[in-house]
């Protein structure tokens, strides 16, 4: 790994004292960090950008139902709105997704503790709070009240883990020039009712939280894919793969991020681990294409997980486009298998690739055909297959398959100085769902490519 490890990449460990979850009182503040409960739960004056972002996976008393949701506050003011709200909810039964976002002004936002309270642009109210008895806070402990035209959640969340504090001290630098004060609520118990397709039903469930207040901000085109995992181990993971505007994902601790709560007295950040995409889904519209399936790998304590999807068609429409969606989980921690449940949040598109031959016109058949990928994609590897066709492209031979290299060394004996030889190259994806195509037309040469190739 790059030396940047030796920071935030290298293995900063996190250890708390905790003695029978003391930690659950206000004030708060995890030791040696600078978030501070329930003072950081509320809004920073001095940041221009913040979000409070919920998901959650929970089930129906009365049909059996599974859904997951997610629900997010932004703050981001924009003329006489201060920013939005996005709502989605699936039947993960059913494999329904319904989302909506709606303009909203804040009526109550507090600084001092969480107490959000918003007008949408249709006219309704929604809120999320700390929870009290009385005229006392509760610790940890919040009602959240949001609606759209499909689904109605009146949710009480308990939490019963520590929080998990992202990077050192809670601070992190993203991207070549973004910055994020970042917790997460990983464990959180979650009760209460849902009124879905005009069914209202008590649900319990599980739920994770996520804050964030500094000057990263979504909407201005950073592209990432972000995950949340919960595991049967009770570990809990946050993961970052943030992409540079010309798709490369740097081995660089602004780039990569990977947080883990292990247990009360044990978290971690760094950036040792590896993200390999095996599966991608298209829109229905052809316009962007996502990645569905991951391979993730980790040095530390062991981890091998497959994390999938659930639903193909979880697209957020707006104020931007992305995907948000549940996923499953599968795969083994320091040899023991587990299994598990998150979220993912995809703002980064995959790309047709777009490949050109680098060889001149004349060929000579015992140098490489070499090609050039002119855009190339670090979540994307591609893997090539090389045909040829000797009858003017109306029938194409395969040369090889599965090729990871931009060239390919072919020795072919039955061409003759001066033949004309069509070479097709088609990069595609791992499961071939995103792929391009390149021809040109070579005559062979005896002499071709001597001094150039």
């Amino acid at each position: 790994m790059i030396k940047s490890t030796l920071t935030l990449g290298l293995l900063f460990f996190l250890s708390i004292s905790v003695f029978s979850q003391k930690w659950k009182t206000y004030p708060y503040t995890p030791p040696g960090n600078t978030v501070t409960f329930p003072v950081d739960e509320g809004r920073h004056d001095g940041e221009p950008v913040e979000w409070w972002y919920t998901s959650g996976h929970i089930l129906g008393e009365k049909t059996g139902k599974h859904y997951s949701y997610m629900i997010s506050y932004f703050y981001y003011p924009t003329g006489s709105i201060d920013g939005f709200r996005i709502l989605n909810i699936s039947d993960d039964d059913k494999g329904e997704f319904y989302q909506e976002m709606q303009l909203i002004t804040f009526s109550v936002l507090a600084k001092d503790k969480l107490d959000i309270q918003v007008k949408k642009f249709d006219g309704s109210t929604e809120s999320w709070k700390n929870k009290y008895h009385g005229t006392d806070m509760i610790p940890f402990e919040y009602n959240i009240n949001a609606a759209s035209a499909n689904v109605v959640l009146n949710l009480e969340y308990k939490t019963y883990k520590h929080p998990l504090i992202i990077g050192k001290k809670g601070y992190l630098k993203l991207g070549y020039n973004n910055y994020t004060y970042y917790y997460s609520q990983t464990g959180i118990s979650v009760k209460g009712t849902i009124t879905y397709n005009d069914i209202t039903e008590n649900v319990t469930g599980s739920s994770w939280i996520d804050r964030q207040y500094g000057n990263l901000n979504p909407t201005d085109g950073t592209e990432y894919e972000w995950f949340s995992i919960q595991l049967s181990n009770k570990m809990d993971i946050n993961i970052w793969n943030i992409f540079t505007t010309d798709d490369k994902v740097p081995d660089d601790d602004r780039f990569k991020i990977f947080a883990a709560y292990v247990r009360d007295n044990k978290q971690y950040t760094n950036s040792d681990f590896k993200l390999e995409r095996l599966k991608f889904v298209y829109t229905s519209d052809k316009q962007r294409c996502y990645a569905q399936k991951w391979h993730l790998t980790s040095s530390v304590n062991k981890i091998d997980l497959i994390i999938t999807t659930l639903h193909a068609d979880s697209e957020v429409q707006s104020p931007f486009r992305f995907y948000e969606g549940t996923t499953a989980i599968k795969g083994t921690v320091n040899g023991v298998k587990v299994k598990g449940k998150g979220f993912v949040e995809l703002l980064h598109s995959y790309d047709k690739p777009d490949m050109s031959f680098v060889n001149d016109v004349a060929w000579n058949t015992s140098i490489p055909i070499k090609w050039k990928l002119n855009n190339p994609d670090d979540g994307n590897p591609l893997l090539y297959d090389l045909e040829y066709s000797v009858d003017d492209q109306k029938t194409f031979m395969p040369v090889v398959s599965g090729n990871a290299e931009n060239f390919f060394k072919w020795n072919s004996k039955e061409f003759s100085d001066g033949d004309k030889v069509w070479l097709k190259i088609t990069g595609r994806s791992i499961d071939g769902t995103i792929y391009g195509i390149a021809t040109k037309e070579h005559i062979c040469s005896d002499s071709a490519g001597k001094s150039k190739n």
